[in-house]
């Protein structure tokens, strides 16, 4: 089988507006099983599709997270959530991972504190499917249905850390979105309101009696959202922080139960 050679297909890459070009090429050269399936590729990635979706894996903290298409791509800048809950949680705590997409929160805190009992929901049947494919490996339980509606009651009072990416980009920004986000992940997944809070709003409202003693809120925003989402968690009892990361603009409020 003879393949079109990296460089040809990087420039081709790139000349369809893919900045990393040359490690993507790479990356569908090593998926393609042959001539006709890297064409295949090359043209879903030149018309936007996500790359993960289209490799059907992404990359997140040395793991990889299968990410199915229309699922909810991981982002990398995520990964500032899973090290500051990491460092909250301990083996046999139970983890509950809300608007979970693929799962790859729950998957990564569970490789990085073996022994954690980790629940995910999302309300997407495609993302239900996909984070059972990945947390199955885990001992993982997936739940369909509104943020912390679906979990057992018997989780009330247990729950030493809630971690979520929520839908945060308000609505009138939707339109300004990459492509490969905008017209390849769900609208539900991004779309976060007026404001961009609107899930954020109903988590805050419903999370504390969740809550262990001593149990933890952890949630991704954009900087500039991130001092109004901690004055929602304080106005619920809850002790609010903002932590953020530099390096790769992630941006995260960290609540306490007091």
């Amino acid at each position: 089988m003879t393949l079109t050679p990296p460089a040809a297909l990087a420039r081709r890459l790139r000349e369809a507006g893919c900045v990393f070009a040359e490690d993507e090429a790479g990356l569908l050269l090593a998926a393609a099983d042959d001539v006709a399936a890297l064409e295949r590729m090359v043209e879903q990635r030149a018309a936007g599709r996500p790359l993960e979706q289209i490799l059907g894996w992404a990359e997140f903290r040395g793991l990889r997270v299968r990410v199915e298409p229309g699922v909810f791509v991981p982002r990398r800048r995520s990964s500032l959530l899973v090290a500051l809950a990491a460092r909250r949680l301990a083996p046999g705590d139970v983890v509950v991972d809300v608007c979970c997409g693929s799962g790859a929160l729950g998957l990564a805190l569970a490789a990085a504190v073996p022994g954690l009992r980790v629940y995910a929901v999302d309300n997407d049947p495609a993302a239900v499917r996909c984070a059972r494919r990945n947390l199955d490996v885990v001992g993982g339980t997936v739940l369909q249905g509104s943020l912390l509606g679906p979990l057992p009651t018997s989780l009330r009072g247990q729950v030493s850390a809630v971690v979520a990416v929520p839908p945060y980009v308000p609505s009138a920004e939707i339109a300004l979105m990459p492509a490969e986000a905008r017209d390849h992940e769900p609208r539900a997944a991004l779309d976060g309101g007026v404001d961009g809070l609107d899930v954020m709003r109903a988590l805050a409202a419903e999370v504390g009696p969740w809550l262990a003693a001593d149990g933890h809120v952890l949630v991704e925003v954009a900087a500039h959202q991130a001092q109004a989402v901690a004055a929602q968690l304080g106005a619920v009892g809850l002790g609010a922080g903002v932590e953020s990361d530099d390096e790769s603009g992630a941006t995260a409020v960290v609540a306490r139960r007091r």
